[in-house]
């Protein structure tokens, strides 16, 4: 398994008064593993740049991963496009970026905004060659990269934030390079990255944004596992043998539920020792056992960590809750959206009695339902995850 992976997060606002965003990001993972991302900014706003954004998106990628040339990508997408009425062009700006085994980054550029590269947590210039394709005049890059690289792509709406709002004059690129060099964080995932500088540049419209604003990090990461145990096997011959593959895996470990932590507890000969200085408004307490990073209760504690992972694929307007807070929610939230790479679910299939009558939606059914609810959830964020039954 290669040691680094691609940590992409993407966030978009709809320009005022637009239901359809004239910006669109598609993201192709190739058999190899390399990975084409690309970012198209449709012209105007509405249905029609919609439209504009998903096609390129769309012929670019799809060409790029079956080994056409950037000639061809182009010439392609130009006779493909719908011709605008008025200027009599078919027009969608684009950038490309193509990640090779993790390593090397081939990047297109046509009329975007250009890509910020962060190394170290400052910017780096890059080299860029000039190519006329059909009048259009192309951006070519090629990088070789590192652990912690940034990439960030935007479309244009993110560098036109303020004008005629509060300032006279657009936010520049040097000034989104700065904002990004003084809030780097090594921990940030690249979703958060693309929050951060969504939300800058909205509130520079004053959260009435003139234009559609996208913004798409890529962020050259190393690979971490994680793995969360929770509820006890259906036979309970078993608990041996799922406590010793558990506890025999690499990286971070989680235990979730009470009788679950128990048999965790005497499979360690550790003791537990109850944790109530970190609670939610509605989140049980967490728990200390020596060997295992958080103890926490079981399904309520996930139903929360999945209603964060289906903000976290959205809007992500509930970071602020689930970065900062120290409930068992949020701690395990911070470990499988910002840490981890790799997720192994170690889920025990035994019906716990003491729900079969609860008045709470905590039922076996409900339980295997969370399960892969967040599976499908962190998985839209591009980790790999396994779940084993027991």
């Amino acid at each position: 398994m290669n040691e680094m992976f691609c940590d992409i997060g993407v966030c978009s606002a709809n320009k005022q008064g637009e239901q359809l965003c004239g910006d669109f990001v598609e993201i192709v993972n190739l058999e190899d593993g390399s990975k084409i991302i690309v970012l198209a900014d449709g012209m105007g706003s509405g249905v029609k740049a919609s439209i504009l954004s998903i096609l390129t998106s769309k012929i670019l990628s799809t060409m790029m991963a079956n080994n056409l040339s950037i000639e061809e990508c182009v010439n392609t997408m130009i006779e493909t496009l719908p011709i605008c009425k008025v200027r009599k062009i078919a027009y969608s700006t684009f950038t490309l970026v193509h990640v090779h085994d993790h390593q090397v980054a081939d990047i297109i550029q046509y009329d975007n905004p250009h890509l910020i590269l962060l190394r170290d947590g400052k910017h780096v210039e890059y080299n860029q060659i000039t190519e006329i394709i059909k009048d259009r005049k192309i951006f070519k890059s090629q990088i070789q990269l590192k652990e912690n690289d940034i990439m960030v792509l935007m479309s244009d709406g993110v560098l036109y934030a303020s004008e005629g709002k509060i300032l006279d004059l657009g936010w520049h690129r040097d000034e989104v390079i700065h904002f990004l060099e003084l809030t780097q964080d090594v921990d940030f995932s690249a979703k958060t990255i693309s929050a951060m500088l969504l939300n800058e540049s909205l509130s520079h419209y004053g959260n009435h944004p003139g234009d559609d604003v996208t913004v798409c990090t890529i962020k050259m990461r190393k690979r971490k596992s994680l793995n969360l145990l929770i509820g006890p096997p259906e036979n309970p011959d078993d608990v041996e043998k799922m406590m010793r593959f558990f506890f025999s895996r690499d990286g971070y470990h989680i235990v979730c539920g009470g009788t679950t932590s128990k048999l965790a507890s005497e499979y360690l000969r550790k003791p537990i020792q109850m944790d109530n200085t970190y609670m939610g408004e509605n989140i049980p307490p967490t728990a200390k056992l020596e060997g295992v990073d958080i103890v926490s209760e079981g399904t309520i504690t996930i139903a929360q960590v999945l209603e964060y992972a289906k903000d976290y694929n959205e809007m992500n307007s509930l970071y602020s809750e689930w970065t900062y807070r120290k409930d068992g929610a949020s701690q395990i939230a911070r470990l499988l959206f910002e840490d981890a790479s790799d997720i192994t679910l170690f889920v025990g299939r035994a019906e716990n009695p003491a729900h079969r009558y609860s008045d709470e939606k905590i039922t076996f059914q409900h339980k295997m339902k969370l399960i892969e609810n967040l599976k499908e959830q962190l998985e839209i964020m591009g980790k790999k995850v396994k779940v084993d039954y027991f």
